[in-house]
């Protein structure tokens, strides 16, 4: 099987390091024109650099804060407007880690433009183009605690679900304009927002950080973390035209982690 996303373009959110920044190179890869988005331009500028020599193509990036979200909206409109979409990667960073104890209400708003607010918007200013070309792809990076909160993420765990249980609502209603929208329930990977909430519980249990990562790949039945480049080939099949019948579900990618069906 073959994945071609020529004439494609693709809109990647936290892409400069992590899976965001994988799934960036196989979309690449497979053919599709590709834009970045995060806060650091000098990690940005790298990576199109990298994707330029690596796919002989001229990808871009757009500088974003997605803490900010009255400039946020401002912007990606801006971005959109003069450049129409075809595969959405909706990905920012995650809020702070806490249990339900130790966050605000002021937390909780906070998150929803984060992680609630960028999504939606980027989104709905994207699909005016998708419908008019009867092809789009819209792909929410999510998280296992959907399914089975953590107790250590409740921000993450409430703004997650209200992400996933939205786009449900939007596959149904846009299926017949040939696009999908689809959320991905990530597991532990190796990245530097796994190494960050390690650190954060080892901090809070007093224990030892290699002790925090042998109890996690303890858990997984493949006993090992994912490498980003498999999340990667995941993101890439769904945005192809072999995925076209998948639409409005959640997957999850987490090594068999996952306890519920």
């Amino acid at each position: 099987m073959k994945i071609s996303l020529s004439n494609k373009r693709a809109l990647i959110g936290g892409s400069s390091k992590g899976l965001g920044n994988a799934v960036a190179k196989q979309l690449a890869i497979s053919g599709a024109y590709v834009t970045l988005m995060a806060r650091n331009e000098d990690l940005l500028r790298a990576t199109v650099d990298e994707l330029n020599k690596l796919t002989s193509k001229k990808h871009d990036f757009l500088v974003v804060d997605y803490n900010d979200w009255e400039k946020y909206k401002i912007k990606i409109q801006e971005y959109i407007s003069k450049n129409p979409i075809d595969i959405l990667v909706n990905n920012t960073q995650g809020p702070k880690a806490g249990d339900v104890e130790s966050v605000s209400i002021d937390d909780y708003q906070k998150s929803f433009d984060l992680l609630f607010k960028s999504v939606a918007h980027t989104t709905m200013l994207s699909l005016d183009h998708m419908k008019k070309m009867r092809w789009g792809r819209v792909i929410n990076m999510a998280s296992i605690s959907v399914k089975e909160p953590l107790s250590y993420l409740a921000l993450s765990n409430t703004i997650r679900s209200a992400v996933t249980t939205w786009s449900k609502t939007l596959a149904t209603q846009v299926a017949t304009h040939g696009i999908t929208v689809n959320n991905i329930l990530t597991g532990y990977f190796d990245t530097e927002r796994i190494k960050e909430l390690n650190e954060e519980k080892a901090k809070k249990l007093s224990l030892d950080i290699n002790n925090i990562y042998k109890e996690m790949t303890d858990l997984i039945p493949a006993k090992r973390i994912g490498n980003p480049e498999e999340f990667g080939y995941l993101i890439t099949f769904l945005a192809s035209n072999h995925a076209s019948y998948i639409n409005g579900v959640n997957i999850p990618i987490d090594g068999g982690l996952l306890k519920s069906l």
